[in-house]
Parts: C-alpha cells; structure tokens; sequence
C-alpha cells in the first residue's frame, strides 16, 4: 500500500497531466479552426462542402482555384512556419532561462535575412539557392553568438546582449546592401525584411515540413534535457545531462527551423518570442511548454495573416501585424524588470 504522501504526488502529476493534455488539445482545435476560416472566409465565401470536396481532390468550379492555389498554399505555409517559429522560439528561452532569448532578439532571424538579401542583390541568385544560404546563415551566426559568448559556461543574460549586438550590425550591413540595390531587385529582397506568406505556393512547404520533422523531432527527444537545464546547468549536470553536448544540439535544432522558416516567409517578427511565454502563461507548470508553444505559434501567423489581409484598414504582410503584437510586450517586459529590479 502506498504512503499518503506518495499518493498526493502521484495524484499531483496525473493533474499536471490531465490539464497539460486539455490545453494541447484546445490549442490544437484552434489551429484547426483558424485554419478552415482561412479556407472558407475571404473576400468570397465558400461553404464548407466545398473546401472539403477541394481538399479531397475534387475539381469544384469557382472554388479549386481559389481555395487550392490561393487560399491552402498560403495556410499550410502558415502553419508550418507558426510551428517552426513558436518551438524553436520556446527551446532558445528554456534552455537559456530567459524570455528574451528568442531568435527576433539575439540575431538568428537577421542573419537569416541578410545572408538572404546578399545572396539577392550582390550575387544575384534566386529561388532554392537563396534559402539554402538564409540555413547556413543562421547556422553559422547561432553558433558564433554562442561561441562568443562561452567563458565558463554559457550564460543566458551574456548570449542575449552578444547577440543584440550582432543583430544591430546585421542590421546595418542589411541597410547599407539595400541603400546600393538596384530598383528591380529590392521589391525581392524586403520581403526578407517583413515576412510574408504573400504568393504562397504549396512546393514551399516541403523544406519546412522536413525541417520541422527533423529538427522539431530531435527538439522533442531532448524535452526531458530542457527541462533540467531550466533548473541551471549545475543541476542539469547533477541529473546527468551532458550539458555541453544538450545545448549545442537543442541550439542546431531550433536554428535548423527558425532558419528554414525564415528562408521561405521571411522573419515573421515576434512569434518565436511571444509563443513561449503566451504558452507558459496556459500551461503553468503542468508539463513542458515545447508542443504548446509550437501550437500558439501556429495560430499566431495564422490569425496575423488572417488580420493583415481582411480585419485592418489595408492590407498588411503577417510581420507588420505580429511585430505590432510583440512590441509592447517587450517594452511590458523590461519595465517590469525596471520596477522589480529583477533581471529578465
């Protein structure tokens, strides 16, 4: 017969469980449901049947065009770039402790993007190429912000102000290449600079799927890591986690998809960085925050696509209106910080 207290603690983790389990499942419903009333409702509508009868396949006059080469291409896209961004965005602040360590901030989303402009307007390459140098860029950059930052272990607060200063010379080097491009080359390349789902097409998906199916899975099986380098990298070590190895394959992980993510809608500004915490808010601590997150990022670029194509005055890309959401969050975060005296 188990102790009482034995049994409060296993009943406490059932709980924990449970309402884990509800909230993926709520999250899950509204990524469904954003998803077909982006399919359904535009500038036109069209009935459920319809999109159903598209989705299956069927050749239905007046709505495969638009739901098939518009509309789905430009949801999945959404989706899967969502996912990408809100988990990768997730496994940066865990491991770091910190809800300013998140891909917008410390660098990872503008090396993309320069590393994307250049390949654009000073080597003049397109398509697939493009993408592929975006990848290595933020691969390269992740690494160098880490690097530059180890000395004794690496500490969340030294990694975000490195990486804050390698964005801001990103940034600048992005501005000067765009102040000598010529004019038939920089409608391509802001795009790079806003994200966008703009003139999605379904071929685009394929990168993203396996991105996120390889390096969402290995994320996935290093749950258990991440959640003991929540707890400091000496308590990491004490549970015997490889802390060393642990980061450096979680940091290759969530780069590999925030890069890929990227490389294909541009840097869709702020969903890596609020999905974290929108999602440890939801869940408390009943569980990880990995598939949560994933799940907020995704209805994210869903409804601020959404929002930007019919709920505003104008038509706005998806980064303009989760940039808009973001901000103030982070102004919310460092003022609290001021008046608590705490770090973030």
């Amino acid at each position: 017969m188990l102790s009482p207290t034995l049994d409060r603690i296993i009943e406490s983790r059932r709980r924990r469980a449970r309402r884990h389990a509800l909230v993926v499942a709520i999250l899950l419903v509204l990524v469904v449901a954003i998803f077909a009333l982006t399919l359904s409702l535009g500038q036109s509508f069209m009935p459920p049947g319809d999109v159903i009868r598209v989705l299956l396949g069927e050749n239905v006059p007046g709505a495969s065009f638009t739901i098939g080469q518009l509309r789905l291409p430009r949801a999945v896209l959404a989706v899967l770039a969502g996912l990408s961004f809100g988990l990768g965005g997730a496994a940066f602040q865990i491991m770091l402790r910190n809800p300013l360590a998140s891909p917008d901030i410390i660098g990872i989303s503008w090396s993309a993007s320069a590393a994307a402009v250049f390949a654009i307007v000073v080597l003049s390459l397109k398509g697939p190429v493009v993408s592929i140098f975006a990848v290595v860029a933020g691969l390269g950059v992740a690494l160098l912000v880490y690097a530059l930052s180890s000395r004794n272990g690496v500490a969340g607060t030294r990694l975000i102000l490195v990486g804050i200063g390698v964005s801001a010379m990103l940034e600048s080097f992005i501005a000067y290449i765009l102040s000598q491009a010529p004019a038939w080359t920089l409608q391509e390349a802001i795009r790079w600079l806003t994200g966008s789902v703009n003139g999605a097409q379904l071929g685009q998906a394929l990168p993203l799927l396996i991105a996120l199916v390889v390096f969402g899975g290995l994320l996935l099986s290093r749950a258990r890591d991440l959640e003991a380098l929540r707890l400091g990298d000496d308590t990491a070590a004490a549970l015997g986690v490889g802390v060393a190895r642990a980061r450096v394959m979680i940091i290759v992980a969530a780069v590999g998809m925030i890069a890929t993510a990227t490389a294909v809608t541009g840097p869709i500004a702020f969903v890596a960085f609020l999905s974290g915490p929108i999602a440890a808010r939801i869940v408390g601590n009943s569980g990880s925050l990995l598939i949560p997150s994933a799940l907020i990022g995704a209805i994210l670029v869903l409804a601020g696509d959404y929002a930007g194509q019919f709920l505003l005055p104008s038509r706005y890309p998806v980064g303009v209106v989760t940039g808009a959401l973001g901000a103030p969050y982070l102004i919310f975060l460092i003022v609290r910080a001021n008046r608590t005296g705490s770090s973030l």
